[in-house]
């Protein structure tokens, strides 16, 4: 299973590349050559995953007479660049989270999906395209998906609460420790600034504002002076909460209610906790509005055989729901897949399914990475400090970094 320290130094970090530049195919000429040319393969996937990919693109491979390579890949953007630009780059990438896209896209290393590539009415909802696009075109293809849901103790939770209200004061009923996350990540923490009416951005899908920051609203600091009261008012949890210790509370029956995902489990399985996975209550009268990943792949605009890459992409998204979802927990986005009965029956991966109904992808330009250091804030207001107050200085630290990332 992912750690979820691995998703959220991708998540932070932002581009964080897999890579094995040496042995990749040399550049074709003629037509020809083409056609006998390897076909590169990097993926971002686990080390199992990554096999287990590699299997299903030698079926491929075998079937129409092709050579493919797939490698395991971990290079910084730039490198990417320098290899791309030679005959040393991909043919074609296939997973790494949907947000390292717009670095790709600006740089003009990302063909645009064929049209024909895909039935879109075959995927879960429009939103996994919509995380993949810019201007209406799509330059990735969805593969799974990602979010956080909420756990509660079965033992100790008589009724999942419907609402946010409503599991703070079960929580408050339970005793002191009754609600627990790691709040000072903004990863959890734009599930209620999202859902008051806050968001990262503004503009339409596919076609973000990069000035219009939605973090110091009237909403975004409803949401904060909320997640205040959670640790000043309610004494659920310290201010400087941390994973680590919402985990253990949670393992230990102090919390009975957890916000988490796919990577909690089984921790918690083998620590013998009762447990069950549902979507978060409605927050501000509506569905809970937490962050989505997504891991997508793409064809190299560079590359001398995208016929022949984009019809291996289409056979490793046809053919991985399934086996990467049995090695890895990635949940998939093609209804076919999330048919089957070993997902329609895991209460814990429809759990977090659900919740992709409302989830918002994270933006996929390059300007989020101007987001993440400065809404450590938020462990200010935890601290008691205005909401309002903070919330300017964090819109102006966003401004400030995107000043600077394009200056």
């Amino acid at each position: 299973m992912r750690k979820k320290l691995k998703i959220m130094t991708m998540l932070v970090v932002g581009i964080c590349f897999t890579s094995m530049l040496g042995g990749c195919g040399k550049s074709s000429q003629g037509s020809a050559e083409k056609d006998s040319k390897e076909i590169v393969v990097w993926s971002y996937l686990m080390d199992n995953e990554v096999e287990e990919l590699n299997n299903i693109a030698q079926e491929w491979a075998k079937e129409n007479g092709k050579k493919v390579k797939v490698v395991k890949d971990n290079s910084p953007f730039q490198s990417f660049l320098q290899a791309a630009n030679s005959s040393k780059g991909p043919d074609l990438v296939f997973g790494l989270t949907h947000n390292n896209l717009g670095t790709f896209h600006q740089a003009g290393l990302l063909a645009e999906v064929p049209q024909d590539f895909a039935n879109r009415d075959d995927y879960v909802n429009s939103v996994v395209w919509d995380a993949v696009s810019y201007d209406g075109k799509a330059y990735g293809v969805p593969l799974s998906m990602e979010t956080y849901a909420l756990f509660y103790n079965k033992d100790k939770v008589k009724e999942v609460p419907k609402t946010i209200e409503d599991l703070v004061s079960q929580a408050k009923a339970y005793g002191p420790s009754g609600f627990q996350f790691s709040m000072n990540e903004f990863y959890y923490g734009a599930a209620f600034v999202q859902s008051y009416g806050g968001y990262i951005f503004g503009g339409d899908k596919g076609s973000l504002k990069v000035d219009d920051i939605g973090l110091a609203n009237d909403g975004a600091i409803k949401a904060y002076k909320f997640l205040q009261d959670l640790v000043q008012k309610d004494k659920f949890m310290p201010a400087d909460i941390t994973a680590d210790i919402a985990n253990s509370s949670f393992k230990s029956g102090n919390a009975i209610f957890y916000i988490g995902g796919p990577w909690d489990i089984s921790g918690f399985k083998d620590a013998g906790v009762n447990f069950g996975v549902v979507k978060l209550p409605k927050i501000n009268g509506g569905e809970a509005k937490t962050l989505m990943g997504l891991q997508a792949g793409f064809v190299s605009s560079k590359s001398p055989i995208q016929d022949d890459a984009w019809k291996l992409m289409k056979y490793l998204a046809n053919n991985s729901g399934e086996r990467l979802y049995k090695i890895g927990n990635r949940i998939p986005v093609l209804k076919t897949e999330l048919n089957k009965d070993e997902i329609k029956n895991n209460e814990f991966t429809q759990g977090f399914i659900s919740q992709t109904s409302s989830a918002v992808p994270i933006p996929n330009i390059p300007e989020i990475e101007a987001i993440w250091k400065p809404m450590d804030n938020i462990s200010r207001i935890l601290n008691g400090e205005d909401p309002a107050t903070v919330a300017k200085d964090i819109e102006k630290a966003v401004q400030d970094n995107i000043k600077a990332s394009n200056n």
